[in-house]
């Protein structure tokens, strides 16, 4: 009887050392999602047919060349940055806004930050009245874009005339051969109070409509839906349009689940403005990038976060610890974004 149970158990141990070594030994492979609103990416040249005159850029009395270089540097820098903790590469996929055209995401990935990166591009112009774009961009290697389309938010005001703001861009491709599609947003600013909530809750209805669509030919669709919403978490345009889950417990198939509402609430931000803090920068994702096992043979939320490394936040003056912004009162500042990127970083078994 001994000798069996000493056989028995010695066979266990074997089998149960094999098994944590197969677990200790499987490779996961990480990748990057970020966002990033690049605080009027204007070029020098003035377009007649926008109100650039109006941006920052134009209003410099002098060194616009070297002031676009810089930021354009500048912008690189932290890009290339983000995910290097856990993916060890810079995002395989980032949402960009606030660009003027897409001849300055022609120089933002040429640059000597990004140029290695081989970095491409999705972008569309923009209705904006102030001549302002959303983009996407993503690295070559990783990401293959199969379908792009751009969406016009119709908004009126109460004069029954149109507002003319940011429209909304789909790209849909394959991470590392999976499918995923990506929504990058602007939405109208919180500019006239109360009144511009409306403005947003279409945009976060447009947003549904474009997931709609996207469900219609794959139901179980993986969707990313990324921006600065000028809405912080716990607003309507989140609550009660797309009605996010800040809980993963509570998410349902084909809910929409915020992580940034936590962080909100936990008084993150990524932006800030007269002495309120905001989280207006977020990345969301449909309930199959989700999930409460440690099933991760498909592409899985990992973790989510805002990149707000010391050298991206304010040391003096009247926006201390805020970001470091490049424009203030028309003067160069020889700072980032007045906005933080966020990120997420998505895992899958090798």
């Amino acid at each position: 009887m001994n000798r069996f149970l000493i056989i028995f158990f010695s066979i266990f141990l074997i089998g149960n050392t094999v098994f944590s070594q197969q677990k200790e030994s499987k490779q996961y492979q990480i990748r990057t999602l970020a966002f990033y609103n690049l605080e009027n990416l204007f070029d020098t040249i003035n377009n007649t047919a926008k109100n650039d005159e109006a941006s920052p850029m134009m209003e410099l009395k002098g060194n616009r060349s070297k002031v676009y270089w810089d930021k354009i540097d500048k912008l690189g820098s932290v890009l290339s940055k983000i995910g290097l903790e856990k993916a060890n590469n810079s995002p395989a996929i980032i949402g960009v806004v606030e660009i003027e055209n897409d001849t300055v995401l022609k120089d933002l990935v040429k640059g000597k930050y990004l140029k290695d990166k081989r970095y491409s591009f999705v972008h569309y112009d923009s209705p904006d009245k102030r001549g302002i774009d959303v983009g996407l961009l993503y690295q070559e290697r990783y990401f293959k874009p199969v379908y792009h389309k751009s969406y016009e938010l119709l908004i009126y005001d109460n004069d029954g005339e149109r507002v003319y703001t940011r429209d909304q861009l789909l790209v849909s491709g394959y991470l590392d051969g999976e499918m995923i599609h990506v929504i990058v947003n602007h939405w109208p600013s919180k500019r006239g109070g109360t009144r511009s909530i409306p403005f947003r809750e279409k945009a976060a209805a447009l947003n549904l409509k474009i997931m709609a669509e996207i469900r219609a030919k794959e139901p179980d669709a993986k969707i990313i839906t990324m921006g600065d919403f000028n809405d912080d978490p716990i607003e309507s345009s989140f609550k009660k349009i797309l009605k996010t889950k800040m809980k993963k417990k509570n998410v349902q198939e084909n809910d929409i689940y915020n992580p940034f509402e936590n962080m909100f609430r936990r008084g993150f931000n990524t932006a800030g403005y007269r002495d309120n803090i905001n989280l207006f920068d977020q990345i969301l994702i449909s309930s199959q990038l989700l999930t409460t096992t440690k099933d991760f043979s498909t592409y899985k939320m990992l973790k989510a976060g805002i990149f707000n490394p010391k050298f991206l936040i304010n040391s003096r003056g009247r926006y201390k610890g805020y970001p470091f912004r490049s424009f203030s009162y028309g003067v160069y500042t020889g700072g980032y974004s007045d906005h933080y990127p966020s990120y997420m970083y998505l895992i899958r078994e090798k």
